[in-house]
């Protein structure tokens, strides 16, 4: 009878798959525990909000009904979902026109134009604040939300290279071949380019998703009645009238906390698949 044998490199291996999983559960752990802690407080009554405890003494679901009655969530919520899908659309197809251009064309200081687009990266925000303000101000929309996604019609310059990077991947001879067929130049953009590139482009409006529903600066300095607030903004004021300087109610700021990050978790698990392919196509286009 033969008498089977664990090869060394195999008892290597399984060691380092079990050295990897356990990096992976601890990693998992000290990026859970915040927000595990976070729905643990807003369950709570004020006195236990601070203990270590994470499964509360006594569940307080009424922090959640009081905070529904305090403060128009649902409106804050719906706010923050047009202006995210209105930024996210918007400086997607604007970014990946801008690309298709720097990435096919050929024209006299195309490349400098391109650098010039890649420094305006170097750019600080608070550069631009005032110069925005100012224009927005003169458009009689600087109390609106239109300053919150409009800019994105004109693209991003990190999108731009993202997406001109992948362009740059994609056979010339499929353009050309468009061409002699008689095809025009948004025929190639939206026929042939556009679903060639479809995980760049998936990729980068999970991005500005991202970016836009977390944006808090620009609210702060353009929204000022609470009917159009976003949740990032809506967060300030729960904090100002709950938090230090307020009613010190922590579990209603918690409660809030809960609320508005729920829909990113959906989101994240939802394109999860997407992103990931995204990111890795991306890669190995760039």
């Amino acid at each position: 009878m033969t008498q089977l044998t664990m090869r060394p490199d195999t008892k290597e291996g399984t060691a380092k798959r079990v050295l990897r999983v356990a990096g992976v559960l601890l990693a998992s752990v000290v990026f859970l525990y915040p927000f595990v802690w976070l729905i643990s407080a807003s369950l709570k009554p004020s006195t236990d909000v601070f203990d270590n405890a994470l499964i509360p003494h006594v569940v307080q679901w009424s922090n959640y009904q009081e905070l529904w009655k305090a403060l128009p969530l649902f409106t804050w919520i719906g706010n923050s979902v047009l202006v995210t899908l209105a930024a996210a659309v918007t400086v997607t197809v604007s970014s990946a026109v801008v690309a298709f251009g720097f990435a096919y064309f050929r024209f006299p200081g195309r490349d400098a134009l391109f650098a010039l687009v890649i420094g305006t990266m170097m750019l600080p925000a608070a550069v631009t604040m005032v110069p925005q303000y100012m224009v927005w101000n003169w458009l009689h929309l600087a109390s609106s939300q239109v300053p919150l996604w409009a800019p994105n019609l004109f693209g991003s310059a990190f999108y731009i290279f993202l997406l001109r990077q992948f362009f740059l991947g994609l056979p010339r001879e499929l353009f050309e071949a468009a061409r002699v067929d008689g095809a025009g130049y948004w025929t190639l953009f939206w026929r042939i380019a556009a679903p060639l590139c479809r995980p760049a482009l998936i990729v980068t409006f999970i991005f500005e998703v991202q970016a836009s529903w977390t944006d808090l600066v620009r609210p702060l300095i353009y929204l000022r009645d609470p009917q159009l607030y976003t949740v990032p903004r809506g967060l300030k004021a729960v904090l100002d009238q709950f938090g230090d300087g307020g009613e010190m109610r922590w579990e209603i700021v918690c409660a809030a906390s809960v609320v508005v990050t729920v829909p990113m978790i959906i989101a994240f698990f939802v394109c999860q698949r997407h992103f990931t392919q995204g990111i890795a196509t991306t890669g190995s286009k760039g």
